[in-house]
């Protein structure tokens, strides 16, 4: 979609894409694997996040999601990321009023444009057949192994051979 938070460039043969939930301790677990591919595969990977709130479950996860659109509009996705994954014991509206302040934002988001984005992923993910987090997709393909390096490095791998 063209509203995905993407890093790695757009030619990349490879394309990893995730739907994950900023309250989920297995999206959290995820992050790190996700650095550690993207440092194995280097220039050869673009990967992409969309929101996939599981908010019945993880009640924190939309609001944390509009705060990272709203650093998103402010160019400050991808460090807004990283802060909430890496605190997800502290995302009630305190903390996350003080993320917004650390990064300058006039707010925690909550606009209807950010409303609408979170939607689109949620909507995107539900008809791809996401119903947990994390949830990959390998060049499209949902992967249907684990989630740890060698599971999603040796998915990329297969691609990349062909």
């Amino acid at each position: 979609m063209d509203t995905d938070h993407v890093q790695g460039p757009a030619d990349a043969p490879l394309t990893l894409l995730e739907y994950g939930d900023y309250q989920c301790p297995y999206s959290g677990r995820a992050f790190g694997v996700v650095e550690r591919l993207q440092l194995h595969f280097a220039g050869r990977l673009r990967f992409a996040f969309r929101h996939f709130p599981l908010v019945d479950k993880h009640p924190r996860a939309m609001p944390a999601a509009l705060l990272a659109e709203a650093a998103a509009d402010a160019g400050s996705f991808w460090g807004m990321h990283a802060l909430l994954l890496s605190h997800q014991d502290s995302l009630e509206d305190t903390d996350l009023s003080r993320y917004a302040e650390q990064f300058g934002l006039p707010g925690t988001g909550g606009t209807r444009a950010h409303y609408q984005r979170v939607d689109n992923d949620l909507a995107a993910g539900r008809s791809a057949g996401v119903r947990g987090t994390p949830a990959f997709f390998v060049n499209g393909v949902p992967h249907e192994g684990g989630f740890d390096f060698e599971s999603l490095r040796e998915a990329l791998d297969k691609v990349a051979i062909g």
